[in-house]
């Protein structure tokens, strides 16, 4: 029997490079997908020599042949709120057709899947932390509402394939996540204040920086998708994958000042971006009884990873 073959679709981007990594060193045949528009392929340059991983540059909300593979892991989507904002149509597609693709892909071909999901489904949330259960509180005619309503459709149609098709099937709704290869300037709030610090440059926090996050480092959630497809009983199911230690957007510019050894100042806009959350915490309980998952880098040694990363890049 030969080696079992993997789809990573998105697998150029920040969280799909990681997740190649991982699964090649399991023994996985790897083929990443990727049209790159916000992935890169400095991400999966050390991979392109090793005989187990293919890249293929094509768009997943496009009509495509895939190969048969065992396994689809369906990360294709921008999802900062820069690259989202930019790209509002591209998000709209990756997330509502190329999510239909890999359905039917896997309707035809009995290959197990995972959808990745978003942290933003639950919008503004209401109820905190969030659990899975929870239905959200979004806005779906808002800048945010490309990401935030085609990932609710994606849920919604795994949701139909699952229980009209019978496929085999799971959800992972991604908190915030952060560490190497995450673009310089995608405008999340860990590579702006780093690259803002390195450079001994003002640090600017929107609002007063009360809003809260929960950072989860990048092999950490790599982990937990991972363990999402491949552990028993996942079939179906939605699982929380974030860190739930909640940090508020000023205690993370205090520790980036403090580990850059910058001479950074911290300062306020006084104003909120429009349908931004001002908190953001899972409630990762499911995913600890059901995948035996908990996120182990803490802030410190995950932001001193992404810093000398950012310096030597």
């Amino acid at each position: 029997m030969g080696m079992e073959k993997v789809l990573v679709t998105g697998g150029a981007g920040f969280i799909g490079s990681h997740l190649c990594d991982k699964l090649l060193d399991a023994s996985y045949e790897v083929t990443c997908l990727d049209n790159l528009l916000t992935g890169s392929k400095k991400n999966i340059d050390h991979l392109l020599k090793n005989p187990n991983f293919k890249f293929m540059d094509q768009d997943i909300a496009s009509k495509i042949d895939l190969p048969g593979f065992d396994f689809a892991f369906h990360l294709a989507s921008p999802a900062s709120p820069i690259d989202y904002q930019n790209y509002p149509e591209e998000t709209l597609l990756a997330n509502s057709l190329g999510t239909l693709n890999i359905l039917d892909f896997a309707k035809e071909s009995g290959a197990k899947i995972l959808i990745a999901s978003t942290s933003e489904v639950y919008g503004d949330p209401k109820e905190h932390p969030q659990k899975e259960t929870y239905w959200g509180n979004v806005n779906p005619f808002g800048p945010r509402a490309c990401y935030d309503e085609s990932k609710r459709f994606a849920e919604a149609a795994t949701y139909v394939f699952l229980n009209k098709h019978g496929i085999d099937a799971r959800i992972v709704r991604i908190f915030n996540t952060y560490g190497p290869r995450m673009q310089k300037d995608d405008g999340r709030v860990v590579s702006n204040f780093v690259n803002w610090a390195i450079r001994d440059k003002d640090i600017k926090v929107d609002g007063d920086g009360t809003q809260t996050r929960s950072f989860c480092f990048v092999s950490d959630m790599v982990e937990g998708i991972f363990k999402a497809m491949f552990e028993n009983g996942t079939k179906g199911e939605i699982f929380n994958l974030g860190n739930p230690k909640e940090f508020t957007i000023l205690e993370l510019a205090k520790e980036v000042i403090k580990h850059t050894s910058s001479k950074s100042e911290v300062v306020f806009s006084g104003s909120f971006r429009q349908d931004d959350p001002m908190q953001r915490q899972p409630d990762i309980s499911k995913a600890k009884k059901i995948l035996g998952w908990d996120p182990k880098v803490n802030l410190v040694e995950g932001l001193q990873k992404t810093i000398e990363y950012y310096r030597s890049s």
